[in-house]
């Protein structure tokens, strides 16, 4: 006998609530095990403007308990990537029973493509674009200013930074799907060009510090990356496209 609309899903609340419960645990435990190192990832986190900074000048934590809580949101967030594979596997094993098999083929390949560009974003600001930014302002102060940054600010620079290059590293993969799926077809992609160029540093002046530098270095590489997106659309999504519409 088959289950009633409200028993299906009562099943599939219970499901949900299952795969988000074994979701936090996972970042709960990761946390655990990295809350010792808490001091450590953010020392890790700092380096880049540590070795900008003039000689004799240091961080300094300006709130009382800033000390205590800068490093714990550090390790708060290192243990949410360092599960996100998990969670979305997790998220992943509730919603492929509803897929289609070519939805399964074209979503599990996107989801671990995303999470990988997404890192790579990370990485290419942590290890291109934090040392360029930070010795330009490390050096941009006045002479008789001594350079001290709060390490609370510090921590919301670099958040937003790791999120707008995390972010931006995935605009391939969306041109991608959208030629692949026939949303948007090649040619309307290529003439959208000139607006793509003006988002990107739309979006570089709400990511970035206040400097032409910063923006440069995130709206060049949204631009590079949508090209790269159209190339591997023509090379792949526009077959994709045809065989779907026959």
């Amino acid at each position: 006998m088959s289950d009633t609309p409200s028993e299906s899903l009562i099943s599939h609340l219970i499901e949900l609530r299952t795969r988000l419960m074994r979701g936090i645990i996972g970042f709960v435990l990761t946390f655990i095990c990295l809350f010792p190192f808490r001091n450590n990832l953010y020392a890790a986190l700092a380096q880049p403007l540590i070795e900008q900074l003039p000689q004799g000048s240091h961080m300094q934590a300006i709130g009382i308990i800033s000390p205590v809580f800068i490093p714990l949101k550090v390790a708060m967030i290192a243990a949410f990537l360092v599960s996100l594979p998990y969670t979305l596997y997790q998220i992943w094993s509730f919603v492929a029973p509803g897929l289609y098999r070519y939805e399964k083929r074209l979503v599990a390949p996107l989801v671990v493509l995303s999470t990988l560009l997404f890192l790579i974003g990370m990485a290419f600001a942590y290890f291109v674009v934090f040392p360029v930014i930070f010795n330009y302002t490390a050096h941009a102060a006045p002479e008789n200013v001594v350079n001290m940054p709060d390490i609370g600010y510090y921590l919301d620079i670099v958040t937003m930074l790791f999120l707008g290059f995390g972010v931006s590293f995935e605009v391939p993969l969306v041109v991608f799907a959208l030629a692949r799926t026939g949303m948007v077809k090649i040619e309307t992609l290529k003439a959208s060009r000139a607006y793509v160029i003006v988002g990107a540093f739309v979006a570089a002046a709400i990511f970035t510090p206040p400097d032409v530098l910063s923006q440069f270095l995130m709206a060049i590489p949204i631009c590079l990356l949508y090209e790269a997106g159209i190339l591997a659309a023509r090379l792949f999504g526009e077959k994709k496209t045809e065989s779907a519409a026959s």
